[in-house]
């Protein structure tokens, strides 16, 4: 019988980079980018890493695996100062800033499961309840100053250990944060050694200049929600993130494989039919890629079991990676956030049609299209489309990416079993990652009510059976 209690806390405690490093005896203050302060005061962003190892008792995993990874993470941290440190907003700064200062460091919980199978659950692609991950990661605290980071390595006896981590988003982009996981995973497998060149990471804010003023139009967003309720201006300047909304009851998780065989049938189905499509000359090019394609098929399914009225309207959001979009371009391993966010609309009537997936996938296509050409365009209005409540549209993200390459994350001990994108419960968005399953897939994550999810997986399965 499972145990009312999840998870036995065993430790919670502060990993610092190592003291007698004079690198780490050094004050080191980031201002915050545009691109940072379009996500100030929202939820963190969520993962947990699950390892399998069948023999892994209590004793080997606190005489060898918790010391290698506790050892590691002080390195790593050496490396990623500012990630050790809180993100404020002093009195005489215009804006908020990441500041470390010596002796900061990241919150480590240490825990010990009671219940295995949770690990089963966090492992499996199947349908499971979304809130047994929730004791498995760690809540970032929020004052006056807020953590950058926070992590949690649980033990499940003769199963494996998860590694949960939370990440504030107006410090970390996907990208950032995964980069961070992968050199704490290189430095623990190979200390003690250098970091190679492509996890070196490189903090230089100067390289993203804001001409327009886009971060003060974002912060002026901000500050008057904060000031709705006719706070001071002390509470204009507050970076405690707005209510999480809450897991909806009866919510399952679940994720979806694509292989390089379905991507292909339906690359060719799409072809296929646009070339039934009597205007198709007078027609943009359309955008096919992996990621176009995997997010068309999940999108025509979600809007299906949704059962969304002909009249009604899904919204979906892309983040496009700015790095190599800028002007000049700046470093691939820059830590930050480098996105700039774009939507489009669907309407239901058009998605349920036998051509479904040719008009999302235009439509998908269009976004990214904008992307490639105008990265920027219509960046000053993003803060009102993450957070526009009266929209009579259902909103759906992207989190993540295949291209993050998160089951590359060893720590010494085997790939992972299974990565998730815990905080999409919260969100309502897909997450997507490269697939475990095979070289070249991609798998998509979601959480919706337990009905919704069966019709998901029905049309998921029946759809590519049938390509």
């Amino acid at each position: 019988m499972a145990s009312k209690i999840p998870v036995k806390v065993v430790e919670v405690c502060q990993v610092t980079p190592p003291y007698e490093s004079p690198y780490s005896a050094v004050e080191v203050s980031l201002p915050l980018t545009f691109f940072d302060i379009l996500w100030l005061k929202l939820d963190p962003v969520e993962r947990i890493f699950s390892y399998e190892l069948t023999d892994l008792t209590p004793t080997l995993f606190n005489s060898e695996i918790l010391p290698k990874l506790k050892d590691s993470l002080s390195l790593t941290l050496l490396r990623f100062l500012p990630l050790a440190g809180n993100l404020t907003w002093p009195s005489q700064s215009a804006k908020p800033i990441i500041l470390y200062t010596p002796k900061d460091g990241v919150s480590l919980t240490v825990a010990e499961s009671n219940n295995a199978a949770d690990f089963d659950d966090l492992s499996t692609n199947e349908m499971h309840d979304a809130i047994v991950s929730h004791p498995y990661v760690p809540r970032l605290s929020s004052d006056e100053k807020v953590p950058i980071l926070a992590l949690q390595i649980t033990l499940f006896p003769n199963k494996g250990f998860s590694i949960g981590c939370a990440a504030h988003h107006a410090a970390l982009d996907g990208k950032s944060s995964i980069l961070f996981m992968k050199a704490w995973a290189h430095l623990c497998k190979n200390s003690p050694c250098l970091l190679p060149a492509e996890l070196i990471p490189f903090f230089d804010r100067t390289v993203v200049q804001d001409p327009e003023g886009i971060g003060i139009e974002y912060l002026n967003n901000w500050s008057s929600m904060n000031q709705a309720d006719g706070g001071s201006d002390s509470k204009a300047r507050c970076l405690k993130p707005f209510p999480p909304k809450e897991v909806e009851p009866n919510s399952a998780r679940a994720t979806f494989i694509f292989s390089r065989e379905d991507m292909k049938k339906l690359r060719e189905r799409i072809l296929s039919q646009l070339d039934k499509v009597s205007d198709k000359n007078g027609a943009e090019p359309i955008h096919l890629s992996s990621f176009a394609i995997t997010l068309s098929y999940a999108l025509v399914c979600l809007v299906k079991a949704r059962g969304l009225k002909g009249d009604e309207k899904m919204m979906f959001g892309i983040a496009g990676d700015c790095r190599a979009r800028l002007d000049p371009p700046i470093p691939t391993n820059y830590i930050g956030n480098c996105v700039s966010l774009h939507t489009g609309v669907l309407m239901a009537g058009s998605v349920m049609q036998d051509d479904g997936i040719i008009y999302v996938a235009r439509k998908v296509s269009e976004v990214i299209q904008t992307i490639e050409n105008a990265a920027l365009v219509g960046a000053k209005d993003n803060v009102k489309k993450l957070l526009a409540t009266d929209l009579d549209a259902i909103p759906v993200g992207v989190a993540g990416s295949a291209r993050f390459e998160v089951y590359g994350v060893d720590f010494g001990w085997g790939r992972p079993k299974n990565v998730e994108v815990t905080s999409i419960d919260r969100t309502g968005a897909i997450s997507m990652a490269e697939s475990k399953a095979e070289s070249g897939g991609v798998e998509i994550g979601l959480v919706l009510k337990k009905d919704v999810m069966g019709i998901f997986k029905n049309l998921f399965v029946n759809g590519l059976q049938h390509v």
